[in-house]
């Protein structure tokens, strides 16, 4: 029988296999979409014929793509779409960017901008500028008298500090009917007034979700889905750059951000495997019986869903409204919901939430459907429960995701339902570690994020970026040295992972939360070949050094997709 010959073989290299004995190989053979075999240089190179490519790897560290379980990665690259004022030290040097828009820009033609200060979080503005506050209309106008001028607001996820703000020009405010006589929008979004009781162009939320961006300056409008196209290939690059191969939009996607995966999809094999979330717009359909819905128009759903290994769609994402949460108040939402279809920088629907009574007939329906459900929030604990009692949940993988604060109580609650879940360290450990220590008490730390409890106790824990920022060797390292931003505090030790421990909840158990670790997640004949070689080894470089690992080369279905000096990938 003739031996199977290798398309290629990755050589000379530290594969970190993540296998079940987490093995170390020196080299890789890949024969058309999956890996025919792992082990030494000389056993994988006898694979090899005359038309294998040969690999050299140099030495470096390769390991199983990584599969970010809260991504968000169309995200990333619509911060492109709009031209930014990073850099910006003074509102005179806001102003000489908005004088160059208007000398390229048709008169009346609409200019706009990312927020002010530095992405990727906009930390500390306005104090980043030399006046210490933001520009008025007063101030866009001397540069901008005849074309309206819209500074966004910044995503408040990207920085978790409030309040937001934006600001609009004269003319701006003039298109879109503002004057001094229209009220805020709602409460948590203010219009700030001169002495005169005239609007100043400056907009302030308390809100991580702008309100007045999908409201009272909808006129100066939005992303196309041209843009959603462009800007979801740039976003699937930004994540290869990282390793990352697999992502599940855990929040859910609007039919928006699907139309956009799926333009790229029937263009080819994409670049990074996505399994998609759907985030129902409940107010389109009050007044059908969550029964008759599931069982019609939502048994697509079912399953595993619809789609390939590149690209697939299913289960529901459930969200339980709160009066006290500005996300999830039924007030905003409706507000934002306006906008639909819509989205802006959510790529979800708004009006997702459901009072409860009304939140428990939708995932009975789901659990009687096979439809998957998927939550961020512990409140949905004992929803799940309840529903458990009328619909077995264990072996459907039902996920509550986003973990910041868990019990010993809880963890063992949601390992019994046979849940799973994705942390956010970026936020509760790195980002408000300190903040959220504060709020609950030191007797309570190891409740924050606590990975290791997890782990212990048999609850699956993925790891997930939140797109703040896209590596998600950002979480590997937060779950290895739980290290706060602002003061450099340890959060919880005794709730770090290993670096084997972490380097599993990015990859194998991401590819569980999907029902794919037969397929993906380790580097195994048989298995996708979907692997990344690194600027460094995650299991020996310097703790702090983790975070700054980026990817020299991503292969996906055996093919490159990523050289990290190649203006070409994929």
């Amino acid at each position: 029988m003739n031996k199977t010959l290798a398309d290629s073989v990755y050589y000379n290299g530290k594969i970190i296999t993540v296998d079940e004995q987490f093995s170390i190989r020196q080299a890789i053979a890949v024969a058309g979409e999956r890996i025919l075999a792992t082990g030494s240089d000389a056993e994988m190179l006898a694979f090899a014929g005359s038309d294998t490519r040969r690999i050299d790897l140099l030495g470096k560290a390769v390991m199983p793509g990584l599969i970010d379980t809260h991504a968000h990665m169309d995200r990333e690259g619509l911060k492109q779409v709009c031209p930014s004022l990073a850099g910006a030290k003074s509102i005179d040097d806001i102003k000489r960017t908005i004088e160059a828009l208007v000398r390229d820009a048709k008169p009346g033609e609409w200019i706009v901008t990312m927020p002010v200060g530095d992405p990727p979080s906009y930390w500390d503005v306005p104090n980043t500028l030399k006046e210490g506050r933001f520009p008025s209309r007063h101030d866009l106008d001397e540069v901008a008298p005849d074309n309206p001028v819209f500074i966004r607001p910044i995503w408040g996820f990207w920085r978790h500090r409030l309040p937001l703000t934006s600001i609009a020009n004269s003319a701006a405010l003039a298109a879109c009917g503002i004057d001094r006589n229209t009220p805020n929008p709602c409460s948590t979004a203010v219009i700030e007034r001169d002495a005169a009781g005239d609007p100043t162009g400056i907009f302030t939320e308390q809100t991580y979700m702008s309100v007045v961006e999908l409201t009272l300056m909808r006129p100066s409008g939005g992303f196309t889905h041209d843009d959603r196209v462009g800007a979801l290939r740039r976003s699937m690059q930004a994540y290869n750059s990282f390793g990352t191969t697999g992502v599940y939009e855990e929040h859910g996607v609007a039919g928006e951000v699907l139309r956009a995966f799926r333009t790229l999809r029937e263009q080819g094999p994409l670049p990074v495997r996505a399994n998609l979330l759907f985030s129902p717009s409940w107010s389109t359909v009050a007044d059908v019986p969550p029964e008759e819905l599931l069982s019609t128009w939502g048994a697509w759903l079912g399953g595993r869903g619809l789609g390939d290994d590149y690209l697939r769609m299913g289960g529901l994402y459930a969200l339980l409204d709160d009066e006290g949460d500005d996300s999830r108040s039924p007030i905003e939402n409706t507000l934002r919901a306006s906008a639909r279809p819509y989205t802006g920088w959510a790529g979800f629907h708004y009006d997702a939430g459901l009072p409860r009574a009304k939140l428990k007939e939708v995932l009975i329906a789901a659990a009687r459907n096979d439809i998957r459900c998927a939550g961020l929030t512990p409140d949905l604990l004992e929803l799940y429960e309840e529903v458990d009692k009328v619909v077995p949940l264990v072996g459907r993988r039902w996920i509550i995701g986003h973990v910041s604060v868990l019990n010993a109580d809880q963890i063992a609650r949601m390992r019994d339902l046979g849940l799973v879940s994705t942390s956010h360290t970026n936020r509760y450990i790195w980002r408000t570690g300190s903040r959220v220590l504060g709020q609950i008490g030191e007797s309570h730390e190891a409740e924050i994020s606590p990975l290791a409890s997890m782990r212990r106790q048999g609850l699956r824990c993925c790891l997930a970026t939140d797109n703040v920022p896209v590596s998600l060797f950002y979480p590997i390292w937060q779950a290895v040295a739980r290290r706060d931003r602002d003061t450099g505090r340890v959060i919880a030790a005794e709730e770090k992972l290993s670096r084997e421990e972490a380097l599993r909840a990015a990859t194998i158990d991401g590819a569980y939360l999907t029902f794919d670790e037969a397929i993906k997640g380790s580097i195994e004949p048989g298995k996708l070949a979907d692997f990344a070689c690194l600027s460094d080894d995650p299991l020996r470089c310097d703790e702090d050094v983790i975070k700054d690992i980026s990817a020299e080369r991503v292969v996906v279905g055996g093919r490159t997709v990523y050289e990290k000096n190649n203006q070409d990938s994929l």
